[in-house]
């Protein structure tokens, strides 16, 4: 749905963002992520046609962004992280007005967002009057007036309560069946409950594109099966496990070389082998917070 080939955009001598490359395919979830500055913001203006590309591309859906940019914007929904609203108008409004920029019909368009997006209470309300949570589910409600292929939301969680959270949360999900869609974050909570992919860019560059499951997943295994039980004699002479340590709770942690689904069946048939019951035996989660930590300082262990 979404491909950059090789998107450079300078100012100057400065590089906002190097050498950028990446596929996002219909219906993904996709975190962008990065310390401020690392230019997030800049691939974004670049993916709606807002900013040229000094070098590379991007097509959306095969359009070239930058050879027809009418024709993406008109399948792309924006929400930037400082929505820009008319304080004088009413919600309601708002989004009329927006639709007819759009080029929809309102009626109908209007109704069924103030109904996803739950403003049916604040619809006549001056938007100058909003709490900064309903300021923004009206941000998402303009940027899916038109039903968009393609949703580029910035921040979409900023300012609202957990309830709020949630339900926006439940939203993106529902809007990833017709859209793929490009979520910007600091909250890695966000990441965790609702993204498939992640990308994290270091210093304009990419430093890693992955897939959630497998980023939070160590290469660490769990084992627990009886406190007496003498783990090490079981596994002795299996060279995939380059390190196995006791902890205090009784439990074993097994750094594995390899494959992990091959290394917890060997574990699991030695165990039975030698007569220790297997009481645990499971995959140990990094944290997305550590991780993102450790990729965007650029720690050498990150991966």
């Amino acid at each position: 749905m979404i491909e950059a080939e090789r998107l450079t955009r300078r100012y100057g001598e400065f590089v906002a963002v190097s050498d950028v490359s990446f596929k996002i395919e219909q219906g993904e979830i996709v975190g962008l992520l990065g310390h401020n500055g690392a230019g997030k913001t800049t691939i974004m203006k670049m993916l709606t046609g807002f900013l040229e590309p000094s070098s590379g591309c991007v097509r959306v859906d095969g359009v070239d962004v930058e050879e027809d940019p009418l024709t993406v914007q008109a399948r792309l929904g924006y929400l930037p992280e400082s929505m820009p609203l008319y304080p004088e108008l009413s919600v309601s409004g708002f989004l009329e007005y927006t639709a007819r920029l759009r080029g929809v019909d309102a009626p109908r368009a209007v109704s069924r967002v103030i109904a996803r997006t739950e403003l049916a209470e604040k619809a006549l309300e001056p938007i100058n009057t909003l709490s900064r949570g309903f300021k923004q589910r009206l941000g998402v409600a303009q940027a899916i007036l038109h039903e968009p292929q393609f949703l580029i939301l910035d921040e979409p969680t900023n300012g609202l309560d957990p309830t709020q959270t949630q339900h926006m949360r439940e939203l993106i999900k529902r809007l990833s069946a017709s859209a793929t869609v490009i979520l910007s974050t600091h909250i890695m909570q966000e990441v965790n409950a609702i993204c498939d992919r992640v990308l994290i860019l270091r210093n304009g560059e990419l430093a890693l594109d992955e897939r959630l499951e497998d980023l939070i997943m160590s290469n660490k295994l769990r084992v627990r099966t009886r406190p007496e039980g003498n783990l090490l004699d079981a596994l002795e002479g299996i060279s995939a496990f380059s390190n196995i340590v006791k902890l205090e709770d009784g439990s074993w942690n097994i750094d594995v070389d390899g494959d992990r689904e091959l290394a917890a069946e060997q574990i699991a048939v030695r165990m039975v082998a030698a007569g220790l019951p297997v009481f645990e035996l499971s995959a140990t989660q990094r944290d997305l917070e550590t991780v993102f930590k450790e990729v965007s300082e650029g720690i050498s262990n990150a991966a």
